[in-house]
């Protein structure tokens, strides 16, 4: 679960909050469109759920801890527990696929018969195994996509933050992908979405945490349901 109660973000040398007074609760399990405009405060809480930072006021509880109040090494385990496609890749360019999307299994300490063996699951699961041994410079930009999001659900997350991941896809991988969001949901992964492809939000409605200038918009109706399946999911 997160939950913010009152939570402000104000970065050192920025003379106003960036994000104000979010008091908000995603339940285990439940997927939400991250929206807004530009400068809305976005990449900003994204920042904070990925522990990137910490709040400058308010409580934040992810997963069951408190961020405010946890050492660094429950930080440290905490973020193994969330996987996040960040919109630039951030892929190692002189390594293979696979070599980026096991990095984390690695740094966990994880054999490599384990590390292979879940990589290359993941790989097949988006459908980009046949891009195992090739360099990120040689793919186009949907496949790194894919790519960096095979390297965030090799850890099997609790919770997924994905900021923008069907901007260099086609139509139909968008869909796929939220297929397999709607896959990760139904097997109790948390997943937040950040988007502007409002054509991809009417698609597959569900609710959302509207940002307008770093504070929660009006609430969208907590009637919808946690991800809509349309016949093109």
């Amino acid at each position: 679960m997160i939950r913010l109660l009152n939570v402000s973000m104000m970065p050192p040398g920025v003379g106003q909050p960036v994000l104000r007074n979010l008091t908000l609760t995603v339940p285990k399990g439940e997927f939400r469109w991250l929206l807004g405009p530009s400068g809305a405060g976005k990449s900003s809480l994204l920042r904070l759920l990925t522990l990137e930072t910490r709040p400058s006021a308010g409580q934040m509880d992810l997963l069951g801890v408190s961020v405010s109040q946890a050492s660094r090494s429950t930080l440290r385990n905490l973020r193994r527990r969330i996987g996040f496609v960040p919109q630039d890749y951030r892929l190692i360019g002189e390594w293979t696929v696979f070599d980026n999307v096991a990095l984390p299994l690695r740094l966990r300490g994880a054999s490599e018969r384990d590390t292979r063996r879940e990589a290359f699951a993941v790989l097949e699961w988006l459908d980009v195994v046949h891009l195992a041994d090739k360099r990120p410079g040689t793919l186009s930009g949907g496949e790194q996509q894919r790519a960096a999001i095979a390297r965030a659900l090799i850890g099997r997350p609790e919770l997924l933050l994905a900021d923008e991941p069907t901007n260099a896809l086609e139509d139909a991988q968008a869909r796929r992908l939220l297929s397999t969001f709607q896959e990760l949901v139904d097997m109790g992964t948390t997943v937040i979405v950040a988007t502007h492809n409002e054509a991809l939000v009417r698609e597959a409605p569900a609710k959302s945490i509207d940002l307008r200038d770093g504070s929660l918009a009006d609430p969208a109706p907590q009637d919808e349901p946690a991800l809509h399946r349309s016949g093109t999911l």
